[in-house]
């Protein structure tokens, strides 16, 4: 009896927090000016929180310390595996670079933890100026004959977010899910057959807040995507949890990044993901 019909969460949050996810390709092609441009495009994006997958760290050197501090984002979290053929320690993983402090962390194996297509995510609770958001940061299999694996690997990340994170405040996921909006591994997160786990939907942000293209971020514009001969597809994402009183997480603007050269050369062989969230 309580219900509001025209304020079924309250008075709207007129404010918003920025996120952008990226598979920035490692070290692969000429990387430093692919990271040169990569800096240009995150700095013009000015996100409070940055997942990048496929962000690399070596002996001596990390990609975070590289980015964070020019993207005036300070605090981060990794987590990589060893890059086949390294001869410095090489690791390739996920960042989770953060404008407000993180006061808790965490990483999660997806699916078979033996198997070589396995997912991964890695988790911070950023302390923003109005309040936790949880951030998951999400790699799942490649393979495009790797659905059933996937599937196994959201269901994965469900039982995750729901031991990490308090669901009350806002909750993203953010990353390469190598997947398609249709295939039923992402239909999982966003409702549209069972869920990943009990009462856990999300809102797509590209879906709710894009400019109605598709938006693929695995792209044959791209030149360094084109030579493996894979189909257009829309892979990477930002998620957010239902939302919470106020429309906390509800996204209100989306677009691509990347999709562009910087002095002639393409940022990454995906392009990212760049939205407002209200927060």
């Amino acid at each position: 009896m309580g219900y509001d019909i025209d304020q079924p969460y309250g008075p709207l949050i007129e404010t918003t927090m920025r996120v952008a996810t990226w598979n920035v390709w490692s070290r692969y092609g000429p990387w430093r000016e692919r990271e040169r441009a990569i800096l240009d495009v995150l700095k013009a994006a000015a996100a409070d929180l940055v997942v990048l997958n496929e962000a690399w760290e070596s002996y001596d050197d990390t990609q975070a310390e590289r980015l964070k501090l020019a993207l005036g984002l300070p605090h981060h979290a990794f987590l990589g595996s060893p890059e086949d053929g390294s001869e410095d320690g090489g690791m390739s993983g996920i960042l989770i670079m953060s404008r407000w402090a993180l006061s808790r962390v965490g990483r999660q194996r997806l699916g078979d933890q033996e198997g070589w297509d396995s997912g991964l995510a890695v988790y911070a609770r950023a302390d923003g100026p109005r309040g936790p958001v949880h951030v998951f940061g999400i790699g799942l299999g490649w393979k495009l004959g790797h659905s059933a694996q996937r599937q196994g690997q959201v269901r994965d990340l469900g039982a995750y977010v729901r031991k990490a994170a308090d669901t009350s405040a806002p909750v993203v996921l953010c990353g390469d899910f190598n997947a398609g909006p249709d295939s039923d591994e992402i239909r999982m997160l966003t409702g549209r057959t069972a869920v990943s786990a009990p009462g856990l939907v999300f809102y797509d942000a590209w879906e709710l807040a894009g400019d109605g293209t598709p938006g693929h971020t695995w792209a044959n514009t791209n030149p360094w995507a084109r030579p493996v001969l894979f189909p257009d597809r829309r892979i990477d994402y930002v998620f957010s949890a239902w939302p919470r009183a106020g429309g906390a997480g509800h996204p209100v603007r989306c677009r691509l990044l990347g999709t562009e050269p910087v002095d002639g050369v393409f940022a990454s062989d995906h392009y990212g993901v760049l939205a407002d969230l209200r927060y």
